[in-house]
């Protein structure tokens, strides 16, 4: 059951705020770096590397060039108010385990180099409105699904090994929370109420009713 909670905190204003916060937050942090000359690729994540291992935390929120922070941010802007307005009882489980999960597996599995940027967000989210939208089929789910898909489907292909001094390894553990918090999150956030019209209520009315014939044959039996 929908609650006027959650129509509160699922509003279309309240999802833009959301993610214009949020790749803000990314800009001006990377911006605050530039100006301090902060060099932050070396505070991501080098895999096995203990000393790096905070970097699980960080990543997300260190990039390499205004060209890779601006790309990051023109795809989080609809991903996270999507996930933000389509799922409001979920959306912070998602996005913790998206953005810590990611991080773990690539400090454990990933190459030898060092590992930044909020592109493993991006991926999760991805994945995620793609899978839980297929799964839970209601109009606002796959509505977002679709829109996930014909702006960002490109990410289905970039899970894999390509361009070198890309990460592919964030994207794809990014991708690999993401349907695994599809999953166990697809029964959490309730359905839409369906609209439901007039004529679909007289019809009802109509049901209700006994058949003409069965009219007839009551009449018949009367004395």
């Amino acid at each position: 059951m929908i609650t006027s909670v959650d129509r509160r905190s699922n509003s279309l204003p309240r999802a833009l705020l959301f993610s214009v916060l949020f790749s803000a937050a990314l800009l001006a942090g990377f911006g605050i770096c530039q100006l301090l000359d902060i060099n932050m690729p070396e505070l991501g994540i080098y895999p096995r590397k203990t000393d790096s291992f905070w970097g699980i935390f960080l990543v997300p929120l260190l990039h390499g060039s205004w060209s890779h922070v601006i790309n990051n941010v023109s795809a989080l802007l609809l991903l996270m108010a999507g996930l933000y307005l389509g799922y409001p009882r979920s959306r912070w489980y998602a996005l913790a385990v998206i953005w810590i999960g990611s991080g773990i597996l690539t400090w454990f599995f990933a190459r030898d180099s060092y590992h930044f940027g909020a592109s493993g967000i991006s991926h999760g989210l991805f994945f995620y409105l793609l899978l839980i939208g297929l799964l839970r089929r209601d109009k606002r789910s796959t509505a977002l699904l679709m829109i996930a898909f014909f702006l960002y489907g490109g990410m289905l292909m970039s899970i894999f090994p390509g361009e070198p001094g890309i990460s592919y390894e964030l994207h794809l553990f990014g991708a690999l929370m993401g349907v695994l918090m599809a999953f166990l999150m697809r029964h959490r956030d309730p359905l839409p109420e369906r609209k439901r019209y007039s004529w679909e209520d007289e019809d009802d009315s109509d049901l209700d009713e006994d058949p003409y014939w069965l009219a007839e044959q009551d009449d018949s039996k009367k004395p």
